[in-house]
C-alpha cells in the first residue's frame, strides 16, 4: 500500500457513517473498509495522500465529536505492506 491510511473508530454507527461522509467530503480520500468492530463500535478506514487523510480525520473527529464518543484516530503515513493484506482480508 504506497498511500496513507486514516482510521476513526467511533461507538455509533450513525456517527460512522458520518464519518465516513465527511472524511470524503473534506478531502481526496477513498473509503477502504468499515468495521463493525462489535458492542456498536465501528471502525471507518481511508486512504490518500497524508495531507488528505490527515485532514480528513481531523474533520471527521470535529463533527462526530459532537454526536458520538471517538473511541480513537490515527493517521499511518506510509503503512508497510502487510498491512494491505490485514484490510484487504
Amino acid at each position: 500500500m504506497k498511500q496513507a491510511i486514516g482510521i476513526v473508530e467511533t461507538k455509533s454507527l450513525v456517527a460512522a457513517i458520518q464519518a465516513s461522509d465527511t472524511m470524503v467530503k473534506a478531502a481526496d480520500v477513498h473509503v477502504v473498509d468499515f468495521n463493525y468492530v462489535g458492542s456498536g463500535i465501528v471502525a471507518v478506514i481511508v486512504s490518500g495522500e497524508v495531507a488528505a487523510v490527515t485532514a480528513a480525520v481531523e474533520s471527521a473527529s470535529e463533527v462526530i465529536g459532537q454526536i458520538a464518543d471517538i473511541i480513537s484516530t490515527n493517521v499511518i503515513a506510509r503503512p508497510h505492506d502487510e498491512v494491505d493484506k490485514m484490510i484487504n482480508q
